[in-house]
């Protein structure tokens, strides 16, 4: 049985449980544990199983990482909780979403997917997995640290707009990422596809990406908006793909903006 993932908590209220990418950690939410706690929410960011002091899981997967997550979600003894993720934070947060509806009151995807992209270039989905995990680990293989990654990769994500103090939170969590996990977390990444779920995501979903992010498109998540009955998308002018750090007051009244909105009404059956 694998133990309870670690996380940080603030505040009282309604729950928002966040969950980051694959360079992150709690620590990535920092600025937002703190605005939701001084407004009236629980603020939760988790450690990803393997991230932090969470254990590992295995297999490594994301239905073992989206069990992981209602088992805190059930932990935190609320039935339902506000889900956030981020890059593949909000891949897991699809997974929950499809595997387990009545977890979740409320939905913010950032700068993240439905599906690991496809090749139309003839190349084979298992050939192109092979390339891109091959090209993120070469720098591990060469014998670089995670810093020494972040210190390469992170500049590239963001955008001109972004605060130099959310930049260097950034290379900070993506530099304490254990090689093995960061390793294992792209494999798991290669296999995600909640696409054709989209359309059956029933919650209100808030949808935000960044002008210049190069990992999640805009026009990717556009898409996915379009897709999802409740769907809303909003993009970061001058941001990047690390959104909720490189402009984290914007970030944050999006947010509290999206919470403050009353429950959609429910359908009326006129038959």
């Amino acid at each position: 049985m694998n133990s309870l993932p670690t996380f940080t908590t603030l505040g009282n209220g309604p729950t928002v449980l966040m969950l980051h990418g694959i360079g992150g950690g709690h620590l990535a939410f920092a600025p937002q544990v703190e605005t939701l706690a001084e407004v009236g929410y629980r603020a939760v960011a988790w450690d990803m199983p393997g991230y932090g002091r969470s254990a590992p899981i295995e297999p490594y997967t994301f239905k073992g990482l989206a069990q992981a997550c209602v088992n805190l979600i059930d932990a935190l003894q609320c039935d339902s909780v506000v889900l956030l993720g981020h890059s593949m934070g909000g891949m897991v947060a699809q997974e929950v979403v499809a595997r387990r509806p009545d977890k979740v009151s409320r939905l913010i995807l950032c700068g993240t997917s439905a599906a690991f992209g496809k090749r139309t270039d003839g190349a084979s989905a298992e050939a192109w997995a092979r390339q891109f995990i091959g090209q993120r680990t070469a720098p591990l293989d060469a014998g670089q640290t995670m810093a020494d990654m972040a210190a390469q990769l992170v500049p590239q994500m963001v955008g001109p707009g972004s605060l130099p103090e959310g930049v260097r939170l950034a290379e900070h969590c993506m530099g304490g990422v254990p090689a093995a996990t960061y390793r294992r977390a792209l494999e798991c990444l290669v296999s995600f596809d909640r696409q054709a779920d989209l359309a059956h995501i029933r919650v209100p979903t808030l949808l935000v990406g960044g002008e210049f992010d190069r990992v999640a498109a805009p026009s990717v998540m556009k898409r996915m908006a379009a897709e999802i009955p409740l769907g809303r998308y909003v993009e970061m002018p001058g941001i990047g793909h690390l959104m909720n750090l490189e402009a984290p007051d914007e970030f944050d009244r999006l947010l509290l903006d999206f919470l403050r909105e009353p429950p959609p009404r429910p359908a009326i059956d006129l038959h």
